[in-house]
């Protein structure tokens, strides 16, 4: 009897537990995930709303007789435009993209689109991954996006070989959205690993801009890669919140709103600690951008403003729920809003009429105030016990870290001759393998041509 009058009681409490949810994750913005990091300077966010309209022009077949150009145009000289590799070039194993060589902000570029709904190898793409399959550099990364980067840098190592060594005052900039995004992180990862590949290039030559990226790297890795990887987020882009895997994602992007609520209470439930502690999980690399439009009970959008840091714990852990979530993840908007908030920007500076002089002593400190972030997020790391983190000896350089033995470095970097002019040509793909999944055949084959050359 006592039992059957407890029941009413326990379904009070598991109603009242619910409504305490629901009205917590409604009350959620997207403003709170970023209240509390700092506000993004010109100087700093200038490359963003540029490399929108590089990646917009990959959907383009001809730029010199355009068909969706924004408003003010992409921004490209069809005279620098170094190449353009489309679905039937690159025959499914990565999206389009284009090659450019921006001679007014010395930049090599390298812009990749995103997903397209109605090709399959796009999803083929997704699909090539499951949680933990894909080791790299200490951490986790997405299987076929790291396939899709080392097809690239196989078809494209030669080209930008000799544009970074023809341009060595210029940067080499990879820039993607969505899917893009995913690839061109990969491709920051990569050649920053083996940069001797690419004429021995600075690592503060490199640079990568996801926008609207993909959650395709461990913790560990998200934080290290900061000072060379930056991520784009549109106010409630569901994307870079999305714990499921990819592949899961698109499976069901026909009822995606009904897997994002799922998801959401899902999530609600694993404490933070433990998923900062699960080596698998992925995340949204690097430095983040944060660009926020809407306020919480008001209609329409107000002035943008971007906020930037390098979290450790807080990292888009928490989908919001908004009608929003899916149009802010459209590069036109992502463009658009970036635009904005650059002008406001410089329309700030302009007002407070800052020297030259003065203006350069600014870049000097924010690049400082940059690299003491980074190295207090990965700080920050160590100190929650983040799989994997550590800080490095010398701070700016990982190459002196590894997980295992060094010879697997130091074997493969000095194996691989990027001439191509070995007897056993090695790949980048076949490097990848060997070096980040130990294969001993892989090795002995490195060493093998290293012998030969």
């Amino acid at each position: 009897m006592s039992i059957i009058c407890g029941v009413p009681l326990l379904e009070c409490v598991y109603c009242l537990a619910c409504a305490r949810w629901a009205w917590k994750r409604c009350l959620h913005t997207a403003g709170h995930d970023s209240e509390t990091w700092g506000i993004a300077t010109a100087e700093e966010f200038e490359p963003v709303p540029r490399l929108c309209c590089y990646i917009l022009a990959v959907y383009e077949e001809d730029l010199r007789h355009p068909l969706f150009e924004p408003p003010g145009g992409y921004g490209i000289n069809p005279d620098w435009l170094i190449l353009r590799k489309t679905y039937e070039n690159t025959q499914g194993h990565a999206p389009p993209y284009i090659l450019y060589l921006d001679h007014d902000h010395a930049d090599i570029v390298l812009a990749i689109r995103g997903l397209n709904l109605a090709k399959e190898s796009d999803y083929q793409v997704l699909l090539d991954n499951k949680l933990g399959k894909k080791k790299f550099d200490g951490g986790y990364v997405h299987n076929g996006l790291l396939k899709a980067a080392g097809w690239v840098l196989e078809a494209e190592c030669d080209i930008l070989k000799e544009l970074v060594e023809k341009h060595p005052n210029y940067t080499l900039t990879f820039a993607g959205h969505s899917l893009g995004s995913g690839v061109a992180a990969m491709l920051a990862l990569v050649v920053v690993r083996h940069h001797d590949k690419l004429g021995n290039i600075d690592r503060r030559r490199i640079r990568c801009y996801a926008i609207a990226p993909a959650r395709c790297m461990s913790l560990n890795l998200a934080v290290r890669y900061a000072d060379v990887i930056n991520s784009v987020v549109l106010q409630d882009d569901f994307l870079p919140r999305t714990a499921t895997p990819l592949e899961d994602i698109f499976k069901s992007v026909f009822c995606l709103p009904c897997l994002l609520c799922m998801r959401c209470m899902r999530d609600t439930c694993i404490p933070e600690e433990k998923m900062l502690r699960d080596p698998r999980r992925l995340y949204a690399p690097g430095r983040l951008y944060h660009i926020v439009e809407r306020k919480p009970f008001r209609l329409g959008r107000f002035p943008p403003v971007v906020r930037t840091a390098v979290p450790v714990d807080g990292r888009f852990e928490h989908i919001v729920l908004s009608c929003n979530a899916t149009s802010d993840h459209a590069i036109i908007w992502i463009e658009r809003e970036a635009r904005r908030a650059m002008d406001l920007m410089l329309e700030k500076d302009r007002i407070m009429e800052i020297p030259a002089k003065q203006r350069m002593e600014r870049q000097e400190t924010l690049a400082r105030e940059h690299s003491e972030e980074h190295k207090a997020a990965l700080q920050r790391a160590v100190t929650l016990s983040v799989p994997h983190a550590y800080l490095p000896p010398r701070y700016g350089t990982f190459d002196e870290h590894e997980d295992g033995d060094n010879s697997h470095k130091s074997t493969g970097e000095s194996s691989v001759g990027s001439s191509g002019k070995s007897k056993t040509k090695v790949s980048w793909n076949e490097l990848i393998e060997c070096l980040f999944e130990k294969d001993e055949s892989g090795l002995m084959l490195l060493k093998e041509s290293h012998r030969d050359d």
